[in-house]
């Protein structure tokens, strides 16, 4: 990584869920942190793509997948994937038993036509 000045690990998740889907009762397929401010958005597969929204409306080019048992980083700036990067405050994922694409009950039956490829 480049810029870790750019990642704030004592920073808490802002939540289980994708911030934007939860207000307006979207849904989501994967989630994403913001590794400088904690915020939860939605991957760009999903339909919303708040991940990437939240990194052109705030500059905050590092995000770390919100999944359970993945610890990879993104920097939006540089295009570029790294593998690990610094650990940040827990929790480091959605509840396990929270399901992929979620929440459960407002994803549709036809959920895989909305996603972006």
């Amino acid at each position: 990584m480049t810029d870790t000045d750019a990642i704030d690990p004592s920073v808490p998740p802002s939540g289980t869920g994708c911030v934007e889907c939860d207000t307006v009762g979207g849904w989501w397929f994967h989630l994403r942190r913001c590794a400088t401010c904690g915020h939860i958005g939605c991957c760009d597969s999903s339909p919303a793509q708040h991940a990437s929204a939240h990194y052109k409306t705030t500059g905050h080019a590092f995000i770390r997948s919100f999944e359970p048992g993945e610890e990879w980083f993104w920097d939006f700036s540089a295009d570029e994937l790294y593998e690990s990067g610094p650990e940040l405050a827990p929790p480091v994922a959605h509840p396990e038993d929270q399901p992929v694409p979620g929440p459960a009950g407002r994803v549709p039956e036809d959920w895989a036509r909305s996603l972006h490829r």
